[in-house]
């Protein structure tokens, strides 16, 4: 279960595209160091919102099926679509509208209830990772990208992680590159929460990888990928310039969570959820209540965190400087907010998700955004 149903129940671009989008971008491994570091002293309950933003949102393509995450690579911009396991690109040529086409198929994809083909990353020499969902399970993969901006087609799949354990829910999916070069993986519980706190277990982590999929040798844990224990269900990642992870994840019930991850950190679940000050686990930095976020993708830009909400159908502001603290923007005005990525112009580009089963579609979803913040 995801952000809904653990709690009871449940090409016509418009404006202008970002102006760097034409130009090179890479989105992959980087220079630097690793993650390390510790947060301060949590709040003791939820923080409060600012007024929501006078931002307006420009829509650069429209039309697309359950769409859920994005990366930039020379130019292009390259979009999963959960349920039809496509890669598609995201083009502009000269000055004509932006238009998608299909990259390819991930092989072997089964879309059942949150899972599907979800995150993607872009590693060194034009190599794309996909995290996606087959019938055995849970898998980490990367394929080769042939051609060129504007062209780019899926090479021949390589597995380096199979077998993760998949339910109709709590999947996680989110992958990105961190400063060390190294894969990071956010991996759901898979609706067994006592999984979670089992170090050996690859449920209810953050996993970090080498970019063949083998156990970097300074993993928190000997012999094991797993980076940080004790999660529910993270799909957000991201790091601030000096190197700290944090990242985004859904609660059950009580809070939703917003969390400064340390090598070897205990999160809390299934033995708490929220603040607990409790002796050994790690407070998030913030929480919210379920209907006002479950918080999917995690972006940094100039100083502050954004998140897309999804229940909360909202993008939320955390300034680093007081990440207690939190402004709510776009509130209602694009449904079911699923990715947020910084787009080379400075720009936010943000995923619509109204398609997937659980939102109410709109004329033209799902789209992609871009968000202007200058």
């Amino acid at each position: 279960m995801g952000e809904e149903p653990t709690r009871r129940g449940a090409l016509a671009a418009g404006a202008l595209l970002a102006a760097g989008f034409l130009t090179s971008c890479t989105s992959g491994p980087g220079g630097g160091t690793g993650a390390t570091a510790t947060s301060g002293p949590a709040p003791s309950g939820p923080a409060p919102s600012g007024p929501a933003s006078s931002l307006a949102p420009e829509d650069v393509v429209t039309g697309l099926s359950a769409p859920w995450d994005l990366v930039f690579l020379d130019g292009s911009a390259l979009v999963s679509e959960r349920d039809s396991g496509r890669i598609v690109e995201i083009v502009r040529e000269g000055d004509g509208p932006a238009r998608t086409r299909a990259v390819g198929t991930v092989p072997g994809v089964t879309h059942v209830g949150e899972g599907g083909l979800l995150g993607l990353a872009v590693g060194a020499g034009r190599t794309l990772y996909a995290f996606s969902t087959a019938k055995d399970g849970n898998r980490l993969q990367r394929f080769p990208l042939t051609g060129a901006a504007g062209s780019f087609g899926l090479g021949r799949a390589e597995t380096i992680l199979s077998g993760i354990p998949a339910a109709r829910f709590h999947h996680g999916g989110r992958i990105a590159f961190g400063p060390d070069g190294m894969l990071y993986a956010g991996v759901g519980d898979a609706q067994e929460p006592d999984k979670a706190q089992d170090v050996r277990s690859v449920q209810g982590k953050i996993l970090r990888l080498a970019p063949d999929g083998t156990v970097p040798a300074d993993n928190p844990f000997p012999g094991s990928l797993t980076y940080s224990y004790g999660h529910r269900n993270v799909q957000g990642l991201a790091w601030t310039p000096d190197g700290r992870l944090f990242a985004s994840e859904f609660g059950q019930n009580t809070w939703d969570e917003l969390n400064e991850i340390v090598p070897g950190g205990n999160y809390g679940w299934p033995l708490a959820e929220g603040i607990a000050h409790r002796s050994g686990l790690r407070d998030p930095v913030q929480q919210w209540v379920p209907s006002e976020a479950s918080p999917s993708g995690l972006a940094f830009l100039d100083g502050a965190f954004y998140l897309a909400n999804l229940k909360g159908q909202s993008l939320r502001r955390v300034p680093l400087a007081d990440p207690g603290r939190s402004e709510v923007l776009l509130r209602g005005d694009l449904g079911r907010l699923r990715t947020v990525v910084p787009a080379p112009d400075g720009s936010l580009w943000i995923l619509t998700n109204n398609t997937d089963g659980r939102g109410s579609p709109r004329a033209g979803d799902d789209r992609v955004v871009r968000l202007p913040l200058r």
